[in-house]
């Protein structure tokens, strides 16, 4: 029975991951190729790979989180537990399948953390819950996009301001460009040191890793500045500086792809650590996390392309300057965000940014009706999960 429990657990990871893989991929390509930066085809393949890297490279084990800060396992006993996790994958990914069918953008995080709070309900009572972590996960949907949205608007704003609005917006795109290159790198190169294993390896304090990235950026600010001064107009000025932005959003793009897998893996790893833990030993974390990059990968290459035609393209129209704002926004929220211990979902940071680029050309340029369909599936998350997983998990326990 108990190896039944185990080949179950194994195969809900590998689903939740591909479901994590159909719907999370809109946070990193969606912009890129709702300004037609690339091909939808070109982000499925760099998707894949980045967040496959991005999970077995710097994938965080998240177990310690899952097993301890949303219900209190010590009120119910070791094969409950490993049922109730069980059903909390179940419930999650049943919730994210059927929002990326519906093409909508979902946080996969919440979703978990509604099916773990679910079993802990129906197993240990309301005293098994956690509820000051529901209360962070509730205060994120107001967070995330309000801040993802702000900083979004307000970036696309200054690039309008002082370089479309200029009498030569090709020679001020060009002057500024290192600002935005090294900008943009100084935001990755933290993100890697502070929020992956690498940072862990390299054994460096907060100051030294500012100090590290401040240099590095730079120094590719400035190579990128003697590329780009090279180039000669060609074209539309409208087109010449949406192609210096192009290659910048595409950057992003990658990062948060490859984030997306280092950070959000876990979400379907984590829980099966939990019951392999309980039923056997703890596992080697990185066969893990490759068996969950493997998910999230054929998750973005069969069904990523629904959720990314809706924060591409449906929510309001993109261009390259207006992506990058997007990206940049979303990289930079999610990096502070953990910084300070703020609860952040990247899903809700990303369309919250994509509105605030919309909002910056005025409210029409907005699509409500696809916004207030996304507002409702968020807060239909956290319930909706916990009651499936209240049902998955009596069902289990009738069964075993």
């Amino acid at each position: 029975m108990l190896l039944i429990i185990l080949v179950l657990a194994i195969f809900a990871g590998l689903y939740m991951a591909w479901s994590i893989g159909a719907n999370d991929v809109a946070n990193s390509m969606s912009t890129a190729v709702g300004a037609k930066a690339i091909t939808l085809r070109q982000a499925l393949v760099i998707a894949a790979v980045l967040n496959f890297l991005g999970a077995v490279l710097v994938g965080k084990h998240v177990t310690d989180t899952i097993k301890g800060k949303i219900v209190d396992l010590s009120l119910m006993s070791q094969h409950d537990a490993m049922l109730g996790f069980l059903a909390a994958l179940l419930s999650a990914s049943i919730f994210v399948t059927l929002s990326t069918w519906k093409e909508l953008p979902v946080s996969t995080t919440h979703a978990i953390v509604g099916g773990v709070a679910g079993f802990g309900l129906a197993e240990g009572g309301v005293q098994a819950v956690k509820w000051a972590t529901l209360g962070k996960v509730a205060a994120s949907w107001i967070i995330s996009p309000l801040a993802g949205g702000a900083i979004a608007f307000l970036m696309f704003m200054i690039i309008r301001r002082y370089i479309f609005d200029a009498k030569d917006p090709v020679a001020i795109a060009k002057k500024l460009s290192p600002l935005f290159i090294a900008l943009t790198f100084f935001i990755i190169l933290m993100s890697i040191f502070t929020k992956t294993r690498a940072g862990e390896l390299l054994g460096y304090d907060m100051k030294e890793y500012i100090l590290l990235s401040v240099i590095i950026s730079v120094i590719l600010g400035g190579i990128g500045y003697l590329f780009i001064r090279k180039r000669k107009k060609k074209g539309r000025v409208y087109d010449v500086v949406e192609g210096l932005f192009r290659r910048l959003q595409i950057m992003t793009s990658c990062y948060v792809a490859f984030s997306h897998g280092a950070n959000d893996v876990a979400n379907a790893v984590g829980p099966v650590a939990v019951i392999i833990a309980f039923a056997w030993k703890e596992v080697d974390t990185v066969y893990l996390l490759a068996f969950g990059g493997i998910g999230l990968a054929i998750g973005i290459t069969t069904w990523g392309y629904k959720v990314i035609r809706t924060v591409g393209s449906r929510i309001t129209i993109l261009t390259n300057t207006r992506g990058f704002s997007v990206d940049f926004a979303a990289a930079t929220v999610v990096l502070v965000a953990s910084k300070l211990g703020l609860p952040i979902s990247t899903s809700h940071t990303v369309v919250g940014s994509v509105i605030g680029v919309g909002l910056a050309r005025g409210l029409d340029a907005v699509d409500l009706e696809v916004v207030k369909n996304i507002v409702y599936s968020w807060l239909l998350t956290l319930p909706a999960t916990a009651i499936t997983s209240i049902l998955i998990y009596m069902g289990l326990r009738i069964l075993f």
